[in-house]
């Protein structure tokens, strides 16, 4: 995952000398906006006591965006990905739950990725960045549930543990593996 921390004046992927995006990088961001939201139509439930809850793979995408090419982008993507899936699916509270839940892991992870640029920089900001973004989904379920659900306030308070944490360790993990075992190949097809 090694890349130089700071792009070269021919990266393709930069903004032009008067800061405006290269068309590359508009074009690379719109195909990974693309792959997630396609990707955000499978969902698989993956914690049996609450098969409600379910897993889409939309937040690997954003993940090697944030890596490939900084967390501003690993965040667009996954802001783009769920404004666009409203319109095919109208699950505003489901897709705000997504969205904090995305940003929240690629953000963290981007950003120290950034700044060590390694495998074990991918490591340590992919700790970080499940860990904030598992803390962050329990507590927008405690404010955005009883807001769109008959459940109130002490009930989230009781499915954190045998519920919200491990279903969203799983997710954040299972996103975090699958983007470490394929981000070198994709960097390399995406010239990074």
């Amino acid at each position: 995952m090694a890349r130089s921390a700071t792009p070269s004046r021919h990266d393709s992927h930069a903004t032009t000398a008067q800061g405006a995006w290269s068309t590359k990088r508009i074009t690379t961001l719109a195909l990974f906006c693309a792959a997630s939201l396609i990707l955000s139509f499978i969902e698989v439930p993956i914690f049996p006591p609450a098969p409600y809850l379910k897993y889409d793979p939309s937040g690997i995408v954003a993940l090697v965006g944030a890596f490939a090419f900084g967390p501003g982008m690993g965040a667009l993507i996954a802001i783009i990905t769920w404004v666009v899936k409203t319109l095919f699916v109208f699950n505003p509270w489901g897709h705000l739950m997504a969205v904090v839940a995305t940003v929240t892991l690629v953000v963290p992870a981007g950003a120290v990725y950034r700044r060590t640029p390694t495998m074990r920089g991918a490591i340590v900001g992919m700790a970080i960045g499940c860990a904030v973004s598992v803390v962050a989904c329990v507590l927008a379920n405690l404010v955005v549930t009883p807001l769109y659900t008959s459940v109130d306030v002490a009930a989230v308070l009781a499915m954190i543990v045998p519920i919200l944490l491990p279903f969203n360790l799983i997710k954040v993990i299972v996103t975090s593996v699958v983007t470490a075992l394929i981000y070198k190949p994709v960097s390399k097809a995406i010239g990074d």
